[in-house]
């Protein structure tokens, strides 16, 4: 059986994801983030969170080197958040109101859940860095996540049981 990379893609385009935003502070204490739809859970006990960030990506040194990140599942209204912190270069925190926990990390403001995380483990994954985050704390709202699935942000809507 053969497929290319475009085939693969969209073949996981099928399986629809949270769209969270991971943010972290650089070796120059500089805020850091970036949205990934890679992210899941790993364990309850202890309390373990994965995800996955791109070998190439410019932040990449910074999120395999941090000792704490925070991973903010996005509410559905947040799409503009998740465009802004999906762009290169742009000034991400200057238009995202947020403030800085205990451990420096930057927290953005009302998200439908956040894990703040010390690093557990990087793992080789392809192309891609996969982050371990033991989860220190959390925060959770009663908003509904924002989905994306087959190239577009979507809501989630409940199937009536018959």
């Amino acid at each position: 059986m053969t497929f290319d990379a475009r085939e693969f893609r969209d073949a996981l385009s099928s399986f629809a994801t949270g769209v969270t935003i991971v943010t972290a502070r650089d070796q120059d204490q500089q805020a850091v983030g970036m949205t990934c739809s890679s992210f899941n859970s790993v364990s309850i006990d202890p309390p373990l969170v994965l995800w996955s960030v791109t070998k190439t990506a410019r932040s990449a040194p910074t999120f395999i080197s941090a000792q704490y990140f925070a991973v903010h599942v996005l509410a559905f209204d947040q799409t503009d958040i998740s465009n802004r912190f999906a762009r290169s270069g742009e000034d991400k925190f200057g238009a995202t109101a947020h403030h800085l926990d205990i451990n420096n990390v930057p927290i953005i403001h009302d998200t439908a859940s956040r894990f703040d995380c010390e690093q557990y483990a990087v793992h080789d994954g392809g192309d891609h860095w996969i982050v371990l985050g033991r989860v220190l704390g959390l925060a959770h709202a009663d908003k509904e996540g924002l989905v994306f699935a087959r190239g577009s942000y979507a809501k989630l809507a409940p199937i009536p049981n018959e």
